[in-house]
């Protein structure tokens, strides 16, 4: 199974589909992501690292479905615990267990619905890096603020979720609270000035080597190029349910970072 960012010019793209999808829907759509990624360039040449988050019960099959592709499959949770009377809980062995490369930690609606403190999301982030999994780390600010007041909010949960964790590489997912469902992400000045911020921050961690910044938050096509390279990637919710959708955000990625060999 291959990290979830190998090089500093990779991209990362990455799709959660919460609880929209029954599980019959959800191997469906994993089916024809396979079949993208075995013909798409991006996924082949290496140059995008895809990554898809279904529902627990689809875990195995889609692993299983995904073989071979290079797209990594993530949990959408796990247990601060590893084992024991944690009844509802899935814990990191037995999700590494079963070929997971990434677990979200720290959503927005986890802490909102299920009231995960900032203690919890920095457990969770432990027991994922210690089992060899890489957190996909949503961090955010509550109410629209001046980019600096943001990116400040932002390191201090960076710094919490991580501070007793062992090393690793983590996907940073940048999330506006307040753009989240949103019609429109927040405007592209403000996203890059945050992210330029928070890849300066994780690049300088010698224990996060491999780590990359990404944008979700009403993501779509159009917005990573207007990004540039102050983010390395997006987080996808119910746009990349359509399949050609996530293609094109795939298409989009591609150029950038064609793009951006061609500057080096």
């Amino acid at each position: 199974m291959t990290s979830p960012s190998s090089s500093a010019a990779q991209r990362v793209v990455g799709v959660s589909l919460k609880m929209y999808f029954g599980h019959a829907q959800t191997l469906d759509w994993i089916g024809q992501v396979g079949a993208l990624a075995r013909r798409h360039p991006a996924i082949v040449d290496g140059r995008v690292q895809l990554f898809v988050i279904p529902g627990y019960l689809s875990i195995v099959q889609s692993v299983a479905a995904l073989d071979g592709t290079g797209v990594l499959v993530g949990a959408q949770d796990l247990a601060s615990a590893d084992r024991g009377a944690f009844t509802g809980e899935v814990g990191g062995p037995e999700l590494a267990e079963v070929g997971v490369a990434v677990a979200e930690v720290g959503h927005a609606e986890r802490r909102s619905l299920f009231g995960e403190t900032d203690e919890v999301v920095a457990a969770k982030a432990a027991a994922a890096l210690r089992n060899g999994i890489s957190p996909v780390l949503c961090i955010g600010e509550l109410e629209r603020v001046s980019p600096e007041a943001a990116a400040a909010e932002c390191l201090r949960q960076l710094d919490s979720a991580l501070a007793d964790t062992v090393a690793g590489a983590v996907i940073v997912a940048y999330e506006p609270v307040w753009a989240i469902g949103a019609a429109e992400p927040a405007e592209p000045a403000y996203v890059r000035a945050v992210g330029a911020i928070l890849k300066d921050a994780i690049a300088s961690r010698a224990d996060r080597v491999g780590s990359s910044v990404i944008y979700g938050g009403s993501a779509g096509p159009g917005l990573l190029t207007a990004l540039g390279d102050d983010v390395d990637g997006v987080f996808l919710g119910r746009f990349a349910h359509d399949v050609a959708a996530l293609e094109a955000v795939l298409d989009e990625t591609l150029r950038q970072a064609q793009g951006s060999e061609g500057q080096a």
